[in-house]
């Protein structure tokens, strides 16, 4: 990765405060906070080099904001730095859910408690149609990036293909042809 944007690396508590407030605040939808969070407001990293870890924390198991916020760690402060930003991510979001899921064991006749649950999955997705939107703005000039981007969208979302094979095959050749075609 490439030097960032800060003179100076966050903390171990630095990144498990950063991350322990993205995840109080972001339940549902972290990853648009996450970019507000590292690139804008503490500036740890570039808006490139935020896209640039994102795309390798896509391609590895696991959540891509999980994944991102151990990257994130580990390249400020090693292990140490990776399990602060881990559990720091993790830990105010596995309370939350917790206490809902007993509210929701408990009072799921209630349609009240239904519509707050529906709320929350519709703030969530507006959430991540905001994100992807921030994520395709690089790509507006880029006609080749927009087209892989459309056609891995038909394969999955209308072909519904599932996703890891679509990726696996996806990837190499996406790289081919940017390599190719960039000259």
């Amino acid at each position: 990765m490439a030097t960032t944007q800060t003179e100076e690396a966050p903390t171990t508590f630095g990144l498990f405060k950063g991350f322990l407030i993205l995840g109080l605040t972001g339940f549902g939808g972290v990853l648009p906070l996450a970019r507000h969070m590292v690139v804008e407001q503490r500036r740890w990293l570039t808006g490139a080099e935020f896209i640039e870890l994102l795309s390798l924390c896509q391609f590895l198991p696991g959540g891509n904001i999980v994944n991102l916020s151990v990257a994130i760690g580990l390249h400020f402060r090693g292990i140490p730095g990776a399990a602060a930003a881990l559990f720091g991510l993790i830990a105010a979001p596995t309370t939350v859910v917790l206490g809902l899921g007993v509210i929701y064991g408990r009072y799921s006749h209630d349609p009240h408690v239904v519509h707050m649950f529906a709320g929350l999955a519709a703030a969530a997705a507006g959430l991540l149609v905001s994100m992807a939107v921030k994520l395709a703005l690089p790509l507006r000039r880029k006609p080749l990036g927009i087209a892989i981007a459309a056609a891995i969208f038909v394969a999955v979302a209308g072909l519904h293909l599932p996703l890891v094979p679509t990726m696996l095959v996806a990837a190499p050749v996406s790289i081919f042809l940017m390599m190719t075609l960039r000259g």
